[in-house]
């Protein structure tokens, strides 16, 4: 196994795309592939001001790192989630990659900001861990980019990532689901543009760049993850792979290429000001603010909350770095 570039000893097998490159070149390739993936679908400005998701794992850290070395002003927001030792050593990784560069790091703790953190507010709301986290993820991810003045939006979601959520989307029809599924959700007032510029990389190339870079990353899953579907779309989307490499990439760009333009073209969504934070959403209030007002209310009657204590939208964010 040779480097396709210099003839050297390869590090590096890419089996889907027919080729192998060692260290250097696979660093370089790396990069120009994201770079590429940016122009292309136009993601980003050169230089632009751009909020990185980071959660301390390979995918959200290589990103960071990528976009550092493009050149781009990298601002990484942290979640603290509040699920024990795992939240705590996911912030500890975090920090140490941002210290390590010099990069900006804003950090938003869900327990001092709404007073309960994932596994407290997933048992009062009634939904699974996944849900209720992933709710709120998605919510003040965004109300920090807007407030903060970040146009846009970047996470690391790489190709096993999209190719899973777009398996059990097809697999439990959610047309809205698969309108929005894409490596660009542009722009609208209230909401950040959300863009994914690994969604070509396979998980295995992000953990090869990781690796080879010598990022320092948080290995284990989260705790909750422990059942979730995804995980077994996953695992049958890898044995696919295994039969017809590639087959991954070509699912999911023949989907956004050719099926997905039609059902956008079919879809007209009305978005108003929710009534309570005044962010978008298609009903009177979003499922953010619904979620959280039945989780103080359900917390009065248990009294883990005095009856003055009043949900808050906006989160505080601690600016580090």
């Amino acid at each position: 196994m040779v480097c396709k570039v210099c003839g050297e000893k390869a590090q590096v097998e890419l089996r889907g795309r027919g080729f192998s490159l060692c260290k250097a070149h696979y660093l370089e390739w790396f990069v120009k592939e994201t770079e590429r993936a940016i122009r292309r679908h136009r993601m980003l400005q050169p230089g632009e001001r751009v909020l990185v998701a980071v959660s301390g794992g390979k995918d959200s850290l290589a990103l960071w790192d990528v976009l550092w070395r493009l050149g781009y002003e990298a601002v990484g927001l942290h979640l603290q989630l509040g699920i024990g030792a795992y939240s705590e050593r996911s912030l500890e990784v975090t920090q140490s990659f941002a210290q390590d560069r010099g990069l900006e790091l804003w950090v938003v703790d869900l327990r001092q900001a709404y007073g309960f953190g994932v596994p407290e507010l997933a048992e009062l709301s009634g939904r699974v861990a996944c849900s209720a986290c992933g709710l709120s993820k998605r919510y003040i991810i965004n109300q920090v980019a807007v407030e903060g003045g970040f146009r846009v939006v970047a996470t690391g979601h790489n190709l096993d990532d999209e190719a899973a959520v777009l398996f059990g989307n097809l697999m439990n029809p959610q047309e809205d689901a698969l309108v929005r599924q894409g490596p660009v959700l542009p722009e609208k007032p209230g909401l950040a543009a959300r863009v994914k510029p690994f969604f070509r990389f396979s998980e295995r190339e992000v953990l090869s760049y990781t690796l080879l870079r010598g990022i320092r990353y948080l290995h284990e899953e989260c705790p909750n993850a422990k059942g979730a579907k995804s995980l077994l779309y996953k695992e049958a989307l890898n044995l696919v792979e295994r039969e017809m490499p590639g087959a991954k990439l070509r699912f999911l760009e023949g989907f956004l290429d050719r099926i997905q333009p039609r059902l956008q073209a079919a879809e007209e969504v009305q978005l108003r000001e929710c009534e309570r934070c005044g962010y978008p959403t298609t009903g009177a209030a979003c499922s953010f603010c619904r979620m959280w007002d039945a989780v103080y209310r359900r917390a009065k009657k248990r009294r883990l909350l005095p009856e003055e204590a009043e949900f808050h939208p906006l989160a505080p964010v601690a600016r580090l770095g």
